[in-house]
Parts: C-alpha cells; structure tokens; sequence
C-alpha cells in the first residue's frame, strides 16, 4: 500500500479544440441565431467557444461585432422613431440582419471566412 496520492486534476486546463466539422457546425448556428435571437448566440458563443479554434473565433467575433452594430442601429432608430427616419432605420437594419446572417452562415457552412460589411470591429 502507498501513502502517495494522486496529483490533483487541474480545473484550469485548456480546452481541447473543435474538429473542423464542429466549427463549421457551431459557427452556422451562430449566424442563423442572430437572425432570431440577436446578439445573445454571438455573446454566448464568443465566450464559450472562441478558445476552441481559430474558425470558430473568427466566425464568433465577426457575428458578435455585427450583433453590437445592429443593436446600435435598433437604439439609435428607436430615439429617432420620433421622427419617421428611425422607422426606416429600424427596417433597414432588420433587413440587413437577415440578409447578412443568411450569407455569413453559408459562409460558415462551407469553411470558408466572413466578414460582415459596415460592421464595427468591437471585438477581435
């Protein structure tokens, strides 16, 4: 019998990465989740899953980069709906919202990188 104990388990470790098919999986639902739900899948998603891989970062901080812009546009069009300029706004960003996520969520699906335009880089 021994006295020796094991190591203890480090709780800190590094997560292990996503194989490719995951990525592109996790990043897809990313995208299509911002159409329905807005910044919060791109929130959770970059938090969660941005250390598993360098396709997976990418394709989260791009779509939370362009959930903070939207969310932006959604504010600003809101104040302005006092005038009818933020009703346009609110439907422009909409829109682009659907357009966009649609595209990069292709985008995703196929491996490939993408970047949202007229997104503002908050993230990285």
């Amino acid at each position: 019998m021994s006295d020796a104990t094991p190591p203890p388990a480090n709780p800190y470790q590094a997560p292990t990465p996503m194989n490719p098919s995951d990525e592109k999986l996790w990043a897809t639902l990313i995208h299509i989740g911002g159409i329905l739900f807005g910044f919060l899948p791109a929130l959770i998603g970059y938090l969660v899953l941005k250390d598993r891989g360098p396709f997976i970062r990418q394709h989260t901080a791009t779509a939370l980069n362009f959930q903070i812009t939207l969310l932006i546009a959604y504010i600003v069009g809101s104040i302005l709906s006092i005038v009818i300029v933020g009703i346009f706004i609110i439907i422009i960003a909409w829109i682009l919202a659907i357009v966009f996520g649609i595209i990069a969520a292709i985008a995703a699906n196929k491996g490939q990188p993408y970047t949202y335009p007229m997104s503002i880089k908050f993230v990285s």
